[in-house]
């Protein structure tokens, strides 16, 4: 099952993610179109600048005493150069030249319009039907420059931009997204038996038809489980009257019957019906079990709710039981008390009934609360252990029982949020059977 995403995670990432990529991509288009008009804007100056300084040259050039020297304009004050000129007469020669120029950046053929070269930017025109010709440089460096400043002051902001995007957008989508993240934690909150209607607030448009339907299933899973709980109390209980008068004539029978054949049988129906009796107890634990509230308003000390029930085995008949409990400090619990004496009960049958008959059980509760019923016993494959908290399932043993001890025992253990872990082999030890609880505080 891949790892799920969180919603909001989802469209805080996504909205930002979004918002930098458009702001490139406007950026991008912001850079050619504002490049191609910085190109165009300065191309537009450098033929202004080379048909005006052409005409001033060709005046100056004619007012010479010798017209075909070469003369370079002297500068009224240092300063960088950005565009470099140079007036040709007819046959090439240059004439006139600007006071920092470079002559290798123009060609010895002057050529005519706009045109660039490995470094430079370059503009040439002609005059006096062609006997004058200039040709006017200006580098690329500039220009790139420009280019590059201008993108520089375009993506500086991004950073910003970014982070506060992503405040932004995780802010108003947590503030949108608010209730539905309280009808998750209400849904969180719930244990396995709370199967009431769950209250839902500002939940988006989009998701109130969901929440309905949830109440809708929870509703009639309840009304379900209701009726099963119902069905299985209501029987069982109405079981126990017939039961027992059946029982009491039955044991009446057998004392007024002579000894033979009628005593088995009487002794047979006898036995089967304290089995059915037992099942019906099991089924009315069973039915307290699943039907909630099993956890107590106030923490109560479950130390002698154990030492009554482990009294109640040693007076029935001579258990083997050894009984481990802290000395001082109580051990508080929120567990209900019937429900918890139902749960050891049914965990210590369990442990006499399929343990080894010469070897004790072990009943230790610890004073951070954990619970531990142990017999000795072969090993439990994990196969067979896995299963042994579903309903009416048993290993592989002679001894009696419905197979419905551990089911309540784990019932129990859900409802009241714990859980009811089984192993085989006994912790540190290579055989046995190991029930443990961590009972809620």
């Amino acid at each position: 099952m891949s790892r799920s995403v969180s919603l909001q995670r989802r469209l805080g990432l996504g909205l930002t993610l979004g918002v930098v990529a458009l702001w490139l991509v406007a950026t991008t288009l912001t850079v050619f179109i504002v490049q191609h008009t910085i190109d165009r804007t300065l191309d537009s100056s450098l033929e202004e600048t080379a048909q005006r300084i052409l005409s001033l040259a060709v005046v100056e050039i004619f007012n010479r005493e010798s017209s075909d020297l070469l003369q370079q304009v002297a500068a009224l004050r240092p300063h960088e150069e950005y565009i470099t000129y140079v007036v040709r007469g007819a046959d090439g020669a240059p004439l006139l030249v600007s006071h920092d120029v470079d002559l290798a950046i123009f060609p010895e053929t002057p050529r005519m319009g706009l045109r660039n070269t490995a470094t430079h930017r370059l503009y040439g025109t002609s005059a006096v039907s062609d006997t004058f010709f200039i040709e006017v440089a200006e580098p690329l460096t500039y220009r790139r420059q420009a280019t590059w400043e201008m993108l520089a002051a375009l993506l500086l902001p991004l950073a910003v931009l970014v982070l506060l995007s992503l405040i932004g957008i995780w802010w108003l989508v947590r503030h949108s997204l608010s209730g539905l993240l309280a009808y998750r934690q209400a849904l969180e909150a719930r244990d396995a038996g709370d199967l009431s209607p769950v209250e839902a607030q500002r939940l988006p448009t989009e998701l109130v038809p969901v929440a309905e339907a949830v109440d809708q299933l929870m509703a009639r899973l309840r009304r379900t489980l209701e009726a099963e709980r119902s069905f299985t109390a209501n029987s069982a209980h109405e079981l126990r009257t017939p039961l027992a008068a059946t029982l009491a004539q039955l044991q009446r029978l057998r004392r007024e019957a002579p000894p033979g054949p009628l005593q088995d049988r009487s002794a047979r129906i006898e036995a089967s019906l304290r089995e059915l009796s037992r099942l019906s107890e099991k089924l009315m634990q069973l039915a307290k079990a699943e039907s909630g509230g099993l956890l107590a308003e106030t923490p109560q000390d479950v130390l002698p709710i154990v030492t009554h029930v482990v009294d109640d085995f040693r007076h029935a008949a001579k258990t083997r039981l050894e009984v481990s409990l802290p000395e001082k400090a109580p051990v508080l619990s929120s567990i209900d008390p019937d429900a918890f004496a139902i749960l050891l009960r049914n965990l210590i049958e369990n442990a006499l009934k399929h343990g080894q008959e010469d070897r004790p059980v072990e009943v230790a509760v610890s004073s951070e609360g954990l619970l531990r019923v142990i017999n000795a016993g072969s090993m439990v494959p994990a196969e067979i252990l896995a299963r042994l908290t579903d309903r009416f399932r048993r290993a592989n043993t002679r001894a009696g029982g419905s197979g419905l001890g551990l089911a309540i025992a784990q019932a129990i253990a859900a409802g009241a949020g714990a859980t009811l872990m089984l192993k085989s082999p006994v912790t540190g030890r290579t055989d046995g059977f190991e029930a443990r609880l961590s009972l809620p505080s």
